[in-house]
């Protein structure tokens, strides 16, 4: 029985969390066990998802399983293209030059901010009151 080749990376962004698994296949992708286009309805995250796969030209080559966890679909979206970059790091390091000069490499380190006591939110306050 041959062993299973596998290609492991970890994205992150805001609170979203994505563990990518690339396997020699066709190019079809799971995200939490269901469709791709099921997953993310929108065009925009399906695009993003797939930039670091169409810029180094392997789009075909890879079965891609994701499991995310945390965030919303925007955060998800992103951590999920940076576990991909990561993952075709791990596949073929030639490959980190077109990946790192398009930012797919970057963590995005913009974090969410938490709310604060006596306020609405992180920033709104509720309404001044002189008298």
């Amino acid at each position: 029985m041959a062993a299973l080749v596998q290609h492991l990376g970890t994205g992150r962004r805001k609170r979203a969390v994505a563990r990518v698994f690339l396997r020699p296949g066709s190019g079809k992708i799971t995200v939490n066990g269901r469709g791709f286009e099921d997953y993310f309805p929108s065009d925009a995250s399906r695009a993003i998802v797939k930039q670091p796969l169409l810029a180094t030209e392997t789009a075909d080559k890879f079965d891609i399983m994701i499991n995310t966890d945390g965030g919303g679909p925007s955060g998800q979206a992103g951590a999920a293209k940076l576990g991909i970059a990561r993952a075709l790091l791990d596949f073929n390091v030639e490959l980190r030059a077109k990946l790192k000069e398009l930012g797919f490499l970057t963590r995005d380190a913009r974090q969410h901010e938490r709310k604060k006591y006596g306020q609405k939110g992180a920033r709104k306050r509720f309404q001044f009151s002189k008298r």
